[in-house]
């Protein structure tokens, strides 16, 4: 039988198929048990952040990288951004400890090479640097985003997050039950967006946002960055939003990929024009749709900023394990941001009310500062339950103590900086943010 698809053979894929397939594949369910954690880092100078890094510079730094054994696998991003994706470990403490040491494996050679990581939310002093792959993916990519304006070239290429992921929940209704923890995440994710915000300004300015990067997202197509339609089933919503949303390319063995206009997944099954699409091309066209919550399987939670200091990307992480997989912690954290939906309102994140006074005004926001503080102090009693050790711990309540409590979050040392390099220390060179480093961590 020829093949039909890019490389892979197999049958076309009809529209029941990749219904049935989303609703199988969005949602794993079974006891929470596992967590891991995608870090984007930018890469400065290491003695001068100020200064654009020259695309040959990384290249060559990050040769020095791919010889390294890691746990985590190591990718970059179009801009030379560097990400480190843990494996999926079986408790708060091991994803801390591994991806740790993988932190403590690559910042000598980078530091060699005269660099270092960089936990920002959005390069606040360099424009747009140059596009280092190029492969037909962000080449289509890139070619797709520009029709709906610049904002798609910077996320690309100037921004980093961390990514926390979480298991699905249960199948059966409860604190841990995936229909719960998905409309958690929609919530949670708001107060998450806004504690840890931390990308105000762009080429030496304020932008007026604290979360620059989330307002990128909701400048970019809503079809492929928002979430479902809250008022559905979770797997239902999430199927038909992922058939309905455009598709971004076709891709070709060979020579650039084709970037339709208009063509939805399920408008392609139909016409089976340019070709029949089958069930990798599925695959592919999930990887290219980015809610704030993207269900894999698992829950991967995706509207986190960078944070400063060689340990700063632990607080989240730690912060947002115990919230969803402590069942008590569930439950109070749930009470507490229930109330939040009524800001929202009917529209989805991240483009709601809830959403954009997160990402503009952080804690400052009353409602947001009152939910951060009861979630915060909701997490720091349940990480003692979930093993989390004394140092993860006392992290997250220096965090807690200098940003939360007085309502501010780490973009508003930026903000405060006339220069743009006090309080940023940490984030550029080997200054921790809380007074930890990687290995104290793992005790």
């Amino acid at each position: 039988m020829p093949s039909i698809g890019f490389t892979e053979e197999g049958l076309p894929l009809g529209e029941h198929d990749a219904e049935d397939l989303l609703r199988g594949i969005c949602f794993k369910t079974g006891p929470p048990r596992t967590v891991g954690v995608e870090l984007e880092w930018l890469v400065h100078d290491l003695y001068d952040p100020h200064r654009a890094v020259p695309a040959h510079r990384l290249r060559e730094a990050y040769e020095g990288l791919r010889h390294l054994r890691l746990n985590s696998a190591l990718t970059f991003e179009p801009g030379g951004q560097l990400e480190l994706s843990s494996a999926p470990a079986g408790s708060l403490m091991e994803c801390v400890t591994t991806t740790a040491a993988d932190l403590d494996a690559v910042r000598p050679v980078l530091r060699t090479a005269g660099l270092a990581l960089a936990g920002i939310g959005r390069d606040p002093w360099n424009g747009l640097p140059d596009r280092m792959l190029r492969e037909p993916r962000y080449d289509a990519m890139e070619t797709y985003l520009d029709r709906i304006g610049a904002a798609g070239r910077t996320m690309m290429r100037s921004t980093a997050s961390i990514q926390v992921c979480l298991d699905a929940g249960h199948e059966e209704p409860g604190p841990l039950g995936y229909g719960r923890r998905w409309q958690l995440a929609h919530l949670l994710g708001a107060v998450l967006v806004a504690a840890f915000a931390n990308s105000p300004m762009r080429e030496g300015a304020q932008t007026g946002w604290r979360s620059t990067r989330q307002a990128l997202w909701a400048e970019l197509d809503p079809a492929r960055t928002t979430a479902p339609a809250a008022r559905y089933e979770p797997r239902a919503a999430w199927a038909a939003h992922a058939l309905d949303a455009p598709v971004m390319c076709v891709r070709a063995p060979e020579g650039p990929w084709a970037v339709p206009e208009g063509l939805t997944f399920r408008e392609w099954i139909r016409s089976g024009v340019p070709r029949p699409p089958v069930r990798a091309d599925l695959d592919y066209h999930l990887t290219t749709l980015f809610p704030p919550v993207r269900p894999r399987g698992h829950l991967e939670l995706r509207m986190i900023d960078a944070q400063p200091g060689d340990d700063g990307w632990l607080v989240p992480l730690a912060v947002t394990t115990a919230l969803f997989d402590d069942p008590e912690a569930s439950e109070t954290v749930y009470r507490t941001v229930k109330a939040l939906a009524e800001t929202a309102g009917e529209g989805p994140a991240p483009g709601n009310p809830l959403w954009t006074n997160a990402a503009r005004y952080g804690l400052a926001d009353p409602e947001l500062h009152a939910a951060a503080l009861a979630c915060f102090a909701t997490a720091g009693e349940a990480l003692p339950r979930i093993g989390a050790s004394p140092a993860v711990r006392e992290a997250v309540a220096a965090f807690t103590e200098r940003y939360v409590v007085p309502g501010r979050c780490p973009a508003d040392d930026l903000r405060t900086s006339a220069s743009g390099t006090t309080g940023i220390t940490g984030s550029v060179g080997s200054t921790s943010s809380t007074g930890n480093t990687g290995k104290d961590l793992r005790t």
